[in-house]
């Protein structure tokens, strides 16, 4: 199965042994995109975004991903599925709210998950599957 990383320089460049997004084209899969986790990281300074403010911190991870979403050659509108990692779950419904304003009808399923930390003491992260074509 043939796999392509995808970069964008408007997004944070990794920080470890992964690529910002993989794209497949296997016969079965179709042409799908599996976009690693993004965390509120401004791509120029590689600092945390909104410390403290959750709505901030969901709008930098969410321009994060659709950053590498159009570097796949996609939308937001193309993402199938995304994954919400919170380290505290009673901030939902604000993210639920930042969320609605980067997905339209029909949205993408969705799992949310309480953590106890993510990288670099983010408060938010965000990750997704996406079919284009």
């Amino acid at each position: 199965m043939p796999r392509t990383a995808i970069h964008s320089d408007s997004a944070p460049a990794a920080i470890g042994p992964y690529s910002q997004a993989v794209r497949t084209q296997a016969t079965r899969a179709g042409n799908t995109v599996y976009f690693s986790g993004q965390i509120p990281l401004d791509p120029a300074t590689g600092e945390i975004v909104g410390a403290g403010d959750i709505d901030a911190q969901a709008r930098r991870a969410f321009d994060n991903l659709k950053a590498v979403c159009e570097a796949a050659g996609g939308t937001m509108d193309d993402i199938v599925r995304v994954g919400l990692y919170l380290t505290d779950l009673s901030q939902f419904g604000a993210v639920n709210a930042v969320m609605g304003e980067y997905f339209s009808q029909p949205y993408p399923a969705r799992s949310t998950i309480e953590v106890s930390a993510l990288p670099k003491g983010a408060a938010f992260e965000v990750d997704a599957v996406m079919v284009l074509g």
